[in-house]
C-alpha cells in the first residue's frame, strides 16, 4: 500500500492519492493556519474508522442474509494532550441501520468488526478505546 502527497497551496493544502489513482484533499483549519480545504490528518482518522467497520458490518450482514434499506455512522473522538501531540484516547461509533434486520446479527456484526476485522480500530488500540452503539429502526440496542 502507498500513498503519495502533492502540495497543492502554500499553506496546508495537500492532495493525498493511492495507486488506484483516488484522491483525498487535506488541509487544516483555517485558524490553524490553514484554508480549510480539506479534511484534516485526524478527522481523515475517524473516517478511516467508519469506513472499516461499515465494510465489514455491511459484509457481515450480507453474508446473513439481512436487507439493510439504510446505513449510516457517526463517529467522534475525544483527544488528550501527550507532550506536543494530541492523540485520540476515546472513540465513539454510533451505527444507525433500517432494515428487516435480526437485532443479534446487527449486535454481533458490530462486535466482530471492532473485536476481530477492522484494522484501523485495532491500529488505534494501543492508544485509543473505541466504543460503539448500534440503533436499528431509530432503537439503541447496545452501548459500549
Amino acid at each position: 500500500m502507498k500513498i503519495t502527497l502533492n502540495r497543492v497551496n502554500d499553506n496546508f493544502h495537500f492532495e493525498l492519492k493511492n495507486e488506484r489513482g483516488h484522491i483525498v484533499s487535506v488541509d487544516n483549519r483555517s485558524e490553524f493556519g490553514g484554508n480549510d480545504l480539506g479534511a484534516s490528518p485526524m478527522e481523515l482518522v475517524l473516517m478511516g474508522v467508519a469506513g472499516c467497520s461499515a465494510i465489514d458490518m455491511i459484509s457481515i450482514l450480507k453474508k446473513q442474509r439481512q436487507e439493510i434499506t439504510s446505513f449510516k455512522a457517526e463517529v467522534e473522538g475525544e483527544r488528550v494532550q501527550v507532550g506536543e501531540a494530541k492523540p485520540f484516547k476515546d472513540i465513539t461509533v454510533v451505527f444507525l441501520l433500517e432494515g428487516p434486520i435480526n437485532e443479534e446479527k446487527a449486535l454481533r456484526a458490530a462486535q466482530l468488526s471492532f473485536e476481530k476485522y477492522c484494522s484501523v480500530s485495532k491500529t488505534l488500540e494501543p492508544t485509543a478505546t473505541v466504543h460503539y452503539k448500534v440503533v436499528l429502526n431509530n432503537v439503541e440496542l447496545s452501548k459500549i
